[in-house]
This record gives C-alpha cells, sequence and structure tokens, in this order.
C-alpha cells in the first residue's frame, strides 16, 4: 500500500490533466492562506528593498480565507477533490449543490476587475487551443496599436464560473504576478488584461511549440541526460527568478512549459500561474493545491514554502530522464500514499545506465524532507549541471535565512558551524562564492549586513567569506548528502583543535538559552564528555542543527 512502481508516461497520456486538485479543508479554520512559522528570528521579508515591482509588496490581497459552513472529514486527501474542481473551474451541473464560503451566498461578488473594457476594439478571437484551470486560451489578432497585426494568446476567464470569493481573488492575483513576473526569457510575455460583463481576457504571448510532454512523449517518452539539462536549466532559472520575488507557481508539470516555437532549440517557457501565490521567507502557505502526481509531501501536510516547486522539478526531472512517473497510482488517493510513503526507483534501466551526478541531482530534488531539498539556485549549481553554458547562478533567499538565523545563535554554534565549513568541497563553495558576490563584497573582501537589510545587531556590520559561509551553510541540505558522516567527523575534529574546550551544562544551559524551567542535567547529560568536560560527537552534531528552549519543551 502507498508502493508504487513508475509507469512508462507514454502509456498514460494525458491523464494527469484530472488530478489537478485545488483543495480546502476545515481541518484547521484558522488563517487559511499562511501561518507564521514558529521561527524565533522572524521578521519581515526583505524582499521589498531588492525588487521595486515585487509582487510580495502587493496591495493586493493574498488568498482568501478558506471557511467551509461545514467540515471535510476526508481520510484522505483525494476524496473531495472532484466536487472541489468542479466548483473551482465552474462545471456543477444545475442539480449539484455547492458548499458556499463564508457568507458568500448571502453577500453579491463583486466581479470588477478595473481592466480596460475595450477588449473586443483590439482584437480579433481565434479558435480555441487549450484549457487550463480557471478558463480556456484562444489564439487572437491585435487589430490595433503597436502591436498590429500581432498574433497572441487569451486566456478568456468566464466571470459565470466565479462562484466564490477565492476564484475571483485567483483571478486577480494571477494578472498581478504576471504584470510583475513578465519579461524573464523562460516566462510566457504578459501583455495586458481586460474584462467585460461575461469574461476576463488575459492576452499574452502565444507559444506555438506546443507542451514539454509532448515533446516527451514524442522523444518515446525520455530525454537524453544532455537534452534534459538544457530543459532543467530553463525551468530552473524562471523558477530561481519566481523564489526570489516572493513568488511559488504550487502547479509546475510539463504542460505548464511551452516551447515558444517547434524549433527543436527552442525557448521553454513558464504558464499557468492561475494557483500561484506570495510567499514569505519566514511564511507557510497551507491550502492544498497542484497536481497530484507532482504534488509536495508537505502541500499535503498543509505546511509549505518554495520547496514545494522543487519537489515538482524533481519530479519533472524524474519524467524527462527514465520516461516514468516517480509516484504513480490508479486513484487520487493512491497517488497521495505514494507522495507520502513511497521512493522514488533508481535501481532499474534506465537509472543503472545514466551518471551518478543524474541520480543524485534528482534525489535531493525529491527528498521528502523540505528542508533537505535543494533551492533552484543550489539545483543550478548542482556538479550534473556545471558549466552548461546558460547558467548564471541567481541570489538565493535561503541566504538570507541561513545568515539571520546565524547572526542570532550563541557563540559556541558559530564556533561549530565555521568548523564544519572548512569540510566544504569544491563545488559547495563554489554555490557559496557565487551568492557572496552577488551581495557585493567590498574591495576589503566583506559584506556589510546593510545588504540583508533583517540584522539589527551592532556586533555584525560586516562578514568576510571564510564566516560566511559558516554562516550560510544548510546543514540539513548537508545531511542529505551520502558523505554527510564524513562532513561532521572532519567538523568535530576541527572543533576539537580549535573550539572545544571543558564546559559545564550550566554554562551550556546558558549558551542554548533554556530557561529554568528545563531539566538541564537531564537533557544535557549526553552532549559533554564526562571524561573531560567538552562537548560530544553527539552534542556538536545537535549544536550544527540549531537548538532553543522551545526545542526542549517539545521533547
Amino acid at each position: 500500500m502507498g508502493l508504487c512502481h513508475g509507469k512508462p508516461i507514454e502509456n498514460q497520456n494525458h491523464e494527469s490533466n484530472n488530478h489537478t486538485l485545488s483543495i480546502e479543508t476545515d481541518s484547521q479554520p484558522t488563517n487559511s492562506h499562511t501561518s507564521k512559522s514558529s521561527n524565533p528570528f522572524y521578521s519581515p521579508s526583505p524582499l521589498p528593498s531588492l525588487f521595486k515591482y515585487s509582487p510580495a509588496i502587493s496591495s493586493v490581497s493574498s488568498t482568501p480565507l478558506r471557511i467551509f459552513k461545514r467540515p471535510f472529514p476526508p481520510p484522505s486527501p483525494a476524496k473531495h477533490i472532484r466536487a472541489l474542481l468542479a466548483r473551482r473551474h465552474g462545471s456543477v451541473k444545475p442539480n449539484e449543490a455547492t458548499i458556499p464560503e463564508g457568507n458568500e451566498s448571502e453577500i453579491a461578488l463583486d466581479k470588477n476587475y478595473g481592466f480596460s473594457k475595450q477588449f473586443v476594439s483590439h482584437y480579433d478571437l481565434g479558435e480555441e487551443v487549450g484549457r487550463g484551470h480557471f478558463g480556456y486560451t484562444c489564439s487572437a489578432k491585435a487589430k490595433k496599436g503597436n502591436m498590429k497585426g500581432q498574433d497572441v494568446a487569451v486566456k478568456v476567464i468566464p466571470k459565470s464560473k466565479m462562484t466564490t470569493a477565492i476564484a475571483i481573488e485567483d483571478v486577480r492575483r494571477e494578472v498581478q504576478i504576471l504584470r510583475a513576473l513578465s519579461g524573464h526569457k523562460n516566462l510566457v510575455q504578459f501583455y495586458d488584461a481586460y474584462e467585460d460583463d461575461e469574461n476576463v481576457y488575459v492576452v499574452m504571448e502565444l507559444c506555438n511549440g506546443g507542451e514539454l510532454l509532448d515533446r516527451i512523449l514524442s522523444r518515446g517518452g525520455k530525454y537524453s541526460e544532455d537534452d534534459a539539462k538544457t530543459v532543467m536549466v530553463q525551468i530552473l532559472n524562471v523558477v530561481a527568478y519566481c523564489h526570489l520575488q516572493g513568488v511559488v507557481h504550487r502547479d509546475l508539470k510539463p504542460e505548464n512549459f511551452l516551447f515558444a516555437t517547434k524549433e527543436e532549440n527552442s525557448p521553454l517557457k513558464a504558464i499557468d500561474f492561475g494557483l500561484s501565490d506570495y510567499v514569505k521567507p519566514d511564511e507557510r502557505l497551507n491550502d492544498i493545491v497542484g497536481s497530484a502526481y507532482y504534488v509536495a509531501p508537505e502541500v499535503l501536510h498543509r505546511s509549505y514554502g518554495t520547496e514545494a516547486d522543487m519537489w515538482s522539478i524533481g519530479v519533472i526531472a524524474y519524467i524527462l530522464l527514465c520516461g516514468s512517473r516517480p509516484f504513480w497510482a490508479r486513484t487520487e488517493s493512491g497517488i497521495f500514499r505514494a507522495v507520502l510513503k513511497a521512493d522514488p526507483i533508481f535501481d532499474d534501466a534506465p537509472w543503472t545506465s545514466l551518471s551518478p551526478e543524474a541520480i543524485d541531482f534528482v534525489k535531493r530534488l525529491l527528498n521528502k524532507d523540505y528542508r533537505k531539498r535543494l533551492t533552484a539556485a543550489q539545483a543550478l549549481s548542482h556538479p550534473w549541471l556545471a558549466n552548461h553554458h546558460e547558467i548564471k547562478i541567481p541570489l538565493d533567499m535561503i541566504v538570507y535565512k541561513l545568515v539571520k538565523v546565524y547572526i542570532c545563535s550563541s557563540s559556541l554554534r558559530k564556533s561549530a558551524l565555521g568548523a564544519l565549513a572548512k569540510t566544504l568541497t569544491v563545488a559547495q563553495l563554489a554555490y557559496l562564492r557565487e551568492q557572496f558576490t552577488l551581495l557585493g563584497p567590498s574591495k576589503n573582501g566583506f559584506i556589510s549586513m546593510s545588504n540583508f537589510k533583517l540584522v539589527s545587531s551592532l556586533q555584525y556590520r560586516k562578514l568576510d567569506f571564510e564566516e560566511f559561509c559558516a554562516a550560510a551553510i544548510s546543514v540539513h541540505q548537508l545531511e542529505a548528502m551520502d558523505c554527510w558522516e564524513q562532513h561532521a567527523r572532519r567538523a568535530y575534529e576541527f572543533f576539537e583543535k580549535d573550539g572545544n574546550r571543558p564546559i559545564m551544562i550550566e554554562e551550556l544551559a546558558s549558551e542554548l538559552g533554556l530557561g529554568p524551567s528545563v531539566p538541564v542535567h537531564v537533557v544535557l547529560q549526553d552532549w559533554i564528555r564526562h571524561a573531560d568536560g567538552k562537548l560530544s560527537f553527539l552534542g556538536f552534531v545537535r549544536l550544527l542543527h540549531g537548538v532553543s528552549s522551545r526545542t526542549f519543551q517539545k521533547a
């Protein structure tokens, strides 16, 4: 149960379209959009200082509250997918009752967006070319202006289908995100949005090259490693761009990447931001949306961030390289059980003939612990993609989070992280060097804390590269690697020489910020060696992960 073997994608065709989810349950009747992380170092997002037009600083509100008048207690998140999809997509039959959300059944919904009303005078609508979550897409031709004669794509979203405040806000947010992000070479170009009494019209670049899924199928279900690298670099480039600006796509799949033209080397474009949302570095989303085959485990657990997109990219990479889905079942419930419990197969062909770097790349994206998953910038730095001509490593938001936690850590933990930084490989240091350079070091080789917009400690005005490496290490991600044990042992050896000294339990408790209610002699007894009073290896590793009084209170 929950164990699944990859099924060849060529035999599945487009059946994944039947497993797109937009699920809202009542198990957490608080804010159904986001919940602040319990991270004691929470602070406002630094995004506004980085991107003038970032959606993260938009006045557009995020997803409205999703509270039902009667609860859903399904044994699996899959139970109500079809009903909720029908309601959200506007395909409910007249004799089928819908479940009202909040007071929407009593209050008339305002479906006016303030978009231009002149669509008909600007464009001639052509034939339908596809269907998405909330509407259908047609080709069209511009009749006037500087785009006269140009072919475009128009996403038509019927207002009659917008039966909830959520559906209305989804459209508003999609337009806002497209407007803010448009311009990246791997993202469909947004031109304008229009509306009339019946529809909203989102005018975009027309991509004639077809879906990535169709290209996969045309190649017999899989790509060569080199061709897969070209696809992955483009996907990672645009996703890193979105994440840095505070946007999580939430529905990444081969169907949502189009080739601009039918040429073999055509650029790939991300489309369909209808399920996208804003997310700050220290927040977690909790509404379950996405497509079943590509949904991350933490989405089903209703606590996720941008890492969920990286899981979806891992699924796409798996499909590209072997032609099978890593998690498959005949029902939605079975798919979810596989995502939560099963491990992808890497022991059979063609994996046995692929490079170790390719396998490692996919494994580090399909890690069920989101803390151990690669970010988009880190994935671009992975050895499998090394020396690809289109790679340019972008600034990684995880660096802000890690440095902030480092600055607020005890001196003992800083020393431990410094020892761990000495064990990093050339490839790992290359990624950190890229990040350090992007933060604009001075001629003396220091970066200023003013670059971070989130650290006020006067004792930390600047960091050199050596300390930056200690600050920007993700211990969880290192722990996911096969060589973690060697890293930890070598780091402890460095720590023994330079930073390990006799320490009393009371002093360690003070370093960790443990209050008087914590029985420190009980919980910390295996942290210190009884022979000499120094930190034990177990205590060292625990210290690397970061601890607080909250950790012990939970224990």
